[in-house]
């Protein structure tokens, strides 16, 4: 699975681990002539839907004609995932050229004192994407955050319009314990004068939101509040989406499944609206049939109909729930549980929504040092005891619920996208073989 074997550069760069602040990147970005400067930029922060709203309003741009360029992480199976114009993914050459050049970069300004340590992973791979969209000329950027907001390699941006989709817990080793510490580190991506579309609920994080977008005069859209109305109506198994704007109704019903999607969609909407009023020439139906037809490998994603396999990539308690829901709703029925789960998240969180939708659960690992051992795992959730199978690796753990299925009774694998990447690799291969 692992493409990075084809980029010596960037495999090497993931042994330094993460590293939050925006001076290295910047004075590399200088040298480069400040590529990220030269196209307008949608910043797309949160922890939960942002990679779902990034490719929705990719969508909606390209369907009306607008050069797009695409950045969001982590990639489920090819790193070239992350760069994408127009929906293309960059082409292997043009990354290793790239990823040349940056490397030289690095190379003389960290001997003339201008770099401390190493450049990261994500920000070697944000540098290339600047570049590769000036060298593109697109027409416009969906920028996803890494990670929090506030020294985010991506938060050298002067974004059109910022976007905080929601926030919830995750990460707290990095950005805080509480929502509003959470909170505090996403607005860092709001700029002065700047609009910021903003999905939150949490009246915790929302208070800190407000106040950072009083203090650099950010005119703040709430798409869930006063003037707006959201709502979903059930017909058959079908679930339609209304979203009340003010000046216009939305009814759309996402390709991506569930009430998140539904709800990520309306942050896409209201997004396009703020841009519509700053000049860009958006049409309401158009905007309806991008959000229906969107697509993002790893969500809710339906990779097989006999048996029913559905993956996730979920990594924390709000987007267990949303799972959770989904499967309570549209598949009513005990499962299979194929899980996987980094060492540092809430193992505990997302079991307790996740293992109760399974009468059997294999415990595995994706092939990364940052994944937990299945024993490990095992042990902490001792109540499960009796419906667990432990598998090292994720295809034999795939081949077992397999069998385990018969072909009919589904499978739901979730608890990390790296998990979801390797599974949606084997199972396709797989069912190509078959």
């Amino acid at each position: 699975m692992n493409s990075l074997a084809d980029y010596p550069y960037l495999e090497q760069a993931q042994l330094f681990g993460i590293r939050l602040g925006l001076e290295n990147i910047s004075a590399i970005l200088e040298t480069f002539g400040q590529p990220h400067l030269g196209y307008p930029v949608i910043h797309v922060a949160g922890t939960n839907g942002k990679g779902s709203v990034c490719a929705m309003l990719d969508q909606v741009f390209r369907r009306h004609g607008y050069r797009t360029g695409l950045y969001t992480s982590p990639h489920l199976v090819d790193v070239r995932e992350r760069i994408q114009v127009n929906g293309n993914l960059i082409p292997r050459q043009e990354l290793l050229q790239l990823l040349g050049e940056i490397q030289k970069k690095e190379k003389k300004l960290k001997a003339s004192g201008q770099v401390a340590g190493a450049l990261t992973f994500f920000e070697i791979l944000t540098i290339a994407a600047f570049l590769y969209f000036r060298q593109k000329k697109v027409d416009l950027v969906v920028l996803e955050v890494g990670m929090g907001g506030r020294f985010d390699a991506t938060n050298v941006v002067r974004p059109e319009v910022s976007v905080i989709t929601t926030i919830s817990y995750d990460h707290q080793q990095y950005l805080g314990s509480t929502l509003g510490q959470i909170a505090r580190e996403k607005a860092g991506i709001i700029k002065d004068n700047t609009p910021c579309v903003c999905g939150v609920r949490s009246r915790e994080a929302l208070k800190v939101i407000r106040q950072k977008c009083r203090e650099v005069r950010a005119p703040l859209v709430l798409a869930f509040g006063p003037g707006r109305q959201f709502s979903l109506k059930k017909i058959g198994a079908k679930e339609i989406f209304t979203y009340k704007t003010g000046s216009r109704t939305y009814k759309y019903l996402p390709s991506l499944p569930g009430r998140h999607q539904g709800e990520n969609a309306a942050v896409a909407i209201a997004t396009a609206e703020v841009l519509g009023e700053r000049g860009w020439n958006l049409d309401k139906d158009r905007i309806i049939r991008a959000v229906e037809n969107t697509t993002w490998p790893g969500r809710l994603e339906i990779i097989s109909s006999v048996p029913l396999v559905v993956l996730d990539g979920c990594h924390n308690e709000v987007g267990a729930r949303a799972v959770s829901q989904f499967w309570k709703n549209k598949v009513g029925q005990p499962g299979i549980l194929v899980f996987a789960v980094m060492k540092d998240k809430e193992i505990e969180k997302i079991a307790r929504w996740l293992f109760p939708l399974a009468s059997r659960i294999i415990l595995t690992r994706p092939s990364l040092e940052r994944a937990a051992l299945p024993a490990e795992i095992a042990a902490r959730l001792g109540r499960y005891r009796g419906k667990y199978f432990l598998e090292d690796k994720v295809p034999s753990a795939l081949r077992l619920a397999l069998a385990l299925s018969g072909g009919q009774v589904p499978i739901l694998v979730a608890g990390s996208l790296f998990l979801a990447g390797e599974a949606r690799q084997f199972l396709r291969f797989y069912r190509d073989r078959g």
